[in-house]
């Protein structure tokens, strides 16, 4: 699905919320659906992955260029400071300790 696609398909579950053709929670799910179809079908700069582990990362879905930038965007996109030191790192990716969550990220 391309971006286009998306916006008209979220339109289209807005139109029926707002004309009383579908309540609050047909909505959400049918946004997420959307969402979760274009990320899964994203063809960009870039793969998709999904963070695994602790919360608030825990299912946090990025677009991005590599894990260690997937794991960058988890974290920033979770309001997570990221600010510990590379020594946090494992080689793998995956957190070591300190004070941000323990998570592996995975293509998605």
């Amino acid at each position: 699905m391309d971006r286009i696609s998306a916006i008209r398909n979220v339109e289209d579950a807005l139109r029926e919320f707002e004309n009383g053709d579908a309540d609050l929670a047909a909505t959400e799910r049918r946004v997420a659906a959307v969402l979760r179809t274009y990320a899964t079908e994203f063809d960009g700069d870039g793969d998709v992955y999904r963070a695994v582990g602790d919360d608030p990362v825990d299912g946090t879905v990025v677009v991005a260029p590599s894990e260690p930038a997937a794991r960058e965007r988890v974290l920033a996109a979770s309001d997570v400071d990221g600010g510990g030191d590379t020594s946090d790192v494992a080689s793998d990716g995956s957190s070591t300790g300190g004070d941000d969550p323990e998570f592996e990220v995975e293509r998605f």
